[in-house]
């Protein structure tokens, strides 16, 4: 690789990190807005919602086509992200 393509991966990848900060701090609001909506639900069998994930996962493809954006790529995202939410919950749900 030359000293420029070298230079200018550098960068890239520098932006990439700045934008991976601020996915963290998304990823957190999103946490906490999970945490608000576990404390409402009353049974265990309320956390998987299969036709709100399909609804999300719908109207994903949608914003992605729009938005030129590969929907095999946010799809993949978005079905890693709400599973591990709903491990999250399982394992954080408290009976009442």
């Amino acid at each position: 690789m030359s000293p420029l393509k070298r230079k200018k991966l550098s960068k890239i990848r520098s932006e990439l990190d700045n934008l991976d900060n601020t996915l963290i701090n998304i990823i957190k609001k999103r946490t906490n807005l999970v945490k608000k909506v576990l404390k409402l639900k009353d049974k265990k069998n309320q956390i998987v919602d299969q036709s709100r994930i399909r609804k999300i996962l719908k109207n994903i493809k949608r914003k992605s086509i729009k938005n030129n954006i590969d929907p095999k790529i946010t799809n993949r995202i978005w079905k890693n992200m709400i599973y591990a939410y709903i491990d999250y919950e399982k394992r954080n749900f408290k009976k009442k």
